[in-house]
């Protein structure tokens, strides 16, 4: 990739920029997932289940997110919250994947497909449940059904960050072991409930499991203030400990309520902590105090920022694009090429710059790496571009991670700053052979660690399985050694799903998850955006 450019100053537009990424939505809406009576290929086991959230755009199904993978279960109720916009003005198709997930595999190329359901989030939404049968190859109804539960969030969007410990398997006070495989420990986990108004109760989180420990320290966790307790401080709070079994079928070991205002006594220097009761065996026996004690460790309010927020605070995006000048491309004066220059219809490189380029010259300027000068808005980006291709030898090998690298040490440096002054977005125009898997691997976990994403548009007809491994979605990417990324920072859009959309289509597709990407990163280092008046004293002016 030799050609690369930057595009910067953002703050001048910032309502251009939010409209290049998404238009005013009417509300923010959480769907909480469940399914039951799931059955597995395999009679003798129970399935692996993991329900896949996918959107369609112009035709095209795309995912979303995705669940947990829940293990044994038949009947799943999936902690993973669906965070999606609502807009009354448009008609906005959604599909829910049913997947049974291999315990070696978390992705789903191995899954066993279990069923899926097609519905607008204008029905869940009016209807506030919405359960329907889920259909398998054919469309037809099987047994399973999936029900989504919708929620309209309100004005705080605070999370809490909460961690958990616990001291099982006996009563406090005297002798008595009530669980069951108390001398082969036990694998405990924890869920939290919000009991609603109606009644019911909505699952907030579930904790991992803890193998073989009557003293587990559950990892901490966030969640938003709406999702623990709707924004009401003195909502009940059902929390429920279990013992975890492979079958699926867990064993109770106690339960007891809190609420957050009590949760967050623990602020003040307060221990907290509570007696886990088993109501069963405090029927039955005379001596029976608690199962043990659950103790909150940890209560942290974190304040949400918005984007807009860190925008109007002046931070800036930085916005490189990369294009592939390989020889896999094919040679330019050939018709075949994919950088060939037809006379009266611009090839796919360009149609893609120009419908992610047009829309962001609003609010930003071009910058060569190369020769060093501004471009005239996306013209100018266009004319260079068709400028060089006479002038370059098309060669390999097609490597990708050093344009990662050369924008991730940009970056790298703006991390030192511990600011929200810059934010760097690395666009990358290929036609998907890339032959530096691994270290381009190993550059993306690197850089999931900085203030920085990168959108891969794919073009032409070339397998981009390798792209799709990049984007994260099918799995956790990790790097050549294991490690894993700190966050999802790549998306991969294939540019031939696109080629009868309009040209806005591409540019939301790609850019839709920016704002999400910038406001992730800096409230998971507690950065803060800067305010007007410190920003507008400091701030220069290009010319």
């Amino acid at each position: 990739c030799d050609c690369a450019f930057r595009m910067s100053n953002i703050y001048e537009s910032a309502e251009a920029t939010l409209g290049f990424i998404s238009s005013p939505c009417l509300t923010k809406v959480e769907l909480r997932v469940a399914c039951r009576g799931i059955s597995d290929r395999d009679a003798l086991s129970k399935p692996d289940p993991c329900v896949v959230l996918k959107m369609q755009s112009h035709g095209q199904w795309f995912e979303v997110d995705r669940t947990e993978v829940i293990r044994s279960s038949s009947s799943p109720v999936f902690s993973k919250i669906f965070l999606v916009d609502y807009y009354f003005e448009e008609v906005q198709r959604l599909r829910f994947e049913l997947h049974d997930i291999s315990s070696a595999n978390n992705g789903l190329r191995d899954a066993d497909f279990l069923g899926a359901m097609e519905c607008t989030l204008g029905q869940i939404v009016s209807q506030r449940k919405l359960t329907k049968a889920l259909l398998k190859q054919g469309n037809t109804a099987g047994k399973s059904s999936i029900t989504v539960t919708a929620e309209e969030l309100s004005g705080n969007d605070d999370y809490v960050e909460l961690s958990f410990s616990a001291l099982l398997g006996r009563c406090l006070t005297c002798a008595f072991f009530p669980l069951k495989d108390f001398f082969s420990k036990s694998d405990p986990f924890l869920e939290i409930f919000r009991l609603n108004d109606d009644g019911t109760e909505s699952l907030v989180h579930r904790t991992e499991t803890v193998m073989n420990n009557l003293s587990p320290v559950w990892k901490s966790f966030k969640v938003s203030l709406n999702t623990l307790c709707s924004g009401d401080h003195d909502r009940e709070l059902k929390c429920t400990v279990w013992d975890w079994d492979s079958n699926g079928k867990h064993d109770f070991i106690g339960e007891f309520q809190t609420t957050f205002k009590e949760l967050r006594a623990e602020q003040e220097g307060k221990q907290i902590q509570w007696e886990c009761i088993n109501p069963k065996y405090q029927m039955k026996k005379k001596n029976y105090r608690n199962s043990g004690v659950v103790i909150l460790n940890h209560c942290k309010i974190i304040k949400m920022y918005s984007f807009l927020d860190y925008i109007m605070g002046g931070c800036q995006i930085q916005f490189t694009v990369a294009i592939d000048f390989t020889a896999s491309n094919g040679d330019p004066r050939n018709s075949c090429s994919l950088h060939y220059i037809h006379p009266y219809q611009p090839n796919e490189y360009l149609k893609a710059l120009v419908a992610v380029g047009e829309i962001c010259q609003d609010s930003m300027t071009g910058r060569s790496h190369s020769i060093n000068h501004l471009f005239a808005g996306i013209q100018g980006v266009v004319e260079a571009y068709q400028n060089c291709l006479p002038k370059i030898q098309l060669y390999g090998p097609t490597n990708i991670a050093p344009i990662i690298q050369k924008v991730a040490s940009s970056a790298s440096e703006e991390m030192h700053t511990k600011e929200a002054m810059e934010y760097f977005i690395l666009l990358i125009l290929t036609d998907g052979v890339i032959t530096d898997m691994a270290d381009t691997r190993e550059a993306i976990v690197h850089a999931s660690h900085l203030p920085m994403s990168v959108i891969i548009v794919g073009v032409g007809n070339a397998d981009f399985t390798d792209m799709q491994i990049l984007d994260g979605d099918d799995g956790i990417l990790r790097s050549p050694k294991g490690e894993p990324v700190l966050r999802d920072i790549v998306q991969f859009v294939p540019f031939k799903d696109f080629k009868h959309a309009s040209a806005n289509a591409l540019a939301k597709s790609v850019l839709a998850e920016v704002p999400n990407q910038v406001v992730d990163y800096y409230n998971a280092k507690g950065i803060k955006p800067k305010c007007m008046s410190d920003f507008e004293s400091t701030r220069t002016f290009s010319p």
